[in-house]
């Protein structure tokens, strides 16, 4: 992976860079989730990657690594009704204005997964697959990965059947059909298009 210095010497990046990154913006149900890191330059961990390509052994092991290691860092989210009433992008960017305001250390500049930027008071800076390509991004894409995925593993037993601990929440075929078969849930996403049709079913 390519140091930030490399990639962003243009921006002047201080030491005190935040990598934000969301998770959870596709899923029919949950909250989305973010997370803000800003990693120490004395305390280097090894093997950060988008968190998408790792297996989840190794998400998880670094979980505990980033925590330890990390000068700082926070996960935040924006709740389901959020995501409902503002829309996903929106609800996103909340989520990661919340994620970087809840550092106990702030940050000097902020690089942002994605091709968006929050409206905050932050240097920042968008990367487009940050995630693979900025440390710091990928160390807050592995803290909100494996965040969701224990909240939907744990919502398996809460709401069984639906399959969430699998799909994590994704439209999946065995998704869809559980949806059709048992229901909206309060989880759910009302403003996404497969959960409002089954509402407007029901009317």
């Amino acid at each position: 992976m390519p140091k930030i210095d490399d990639l962003f010497a243009e921006f002047d990046v201080p030491d005190l860079t935040a990598g934000v990154d969301e998770v959870g913006r596709g899923p029919l149900c949950g909250d989305v989730v973010t997370a803000a890191v800003i990693l120490d330059p004395e305390n280097p961990i090894v093997g950060l990657n988008d968190s998408k390509k790792l297996t989840e052994k190794r998400r998880e092991a670094l979980f505990i690594e980033i925590k330890d290691k990390a000068l700082s860092y926070c996960v935040a989210r924006a709740s389901v009704a959020e995501i409902d009433e503002l829309n996903i992008l929106q609800a996103s960017l909340l989520a990661m204005h919340r994620a970087v305001a809840g550092l106990a250390v702030q940050p000097e500049f902020v690089l942002v997964d994605g091709n968006k930027v929050p409206n905050w008071p932050y240097r920042a800076q968008a990367v487009v697959k940050g995630d693979s390509r900025v440390p710091a991004i990928a160390a807050a894409s592995i803290l909100a990965k494996v965040t969701r995925d224990r909240e939907m593993a744990e919502f398996e037993s809460v709401y069984p059947g639906y399959g969430i601990a699998g799909h994590k929440g994704y439209p999946t075929k065995v998704h869809l059909a559980a949806l059709q078969k048992l229901g909206v849930t309060p989880i759910h996403r009302r403003s996404y298009a497969p959960v409002r049709a089954i509402l407007e079913a029901e009317e």
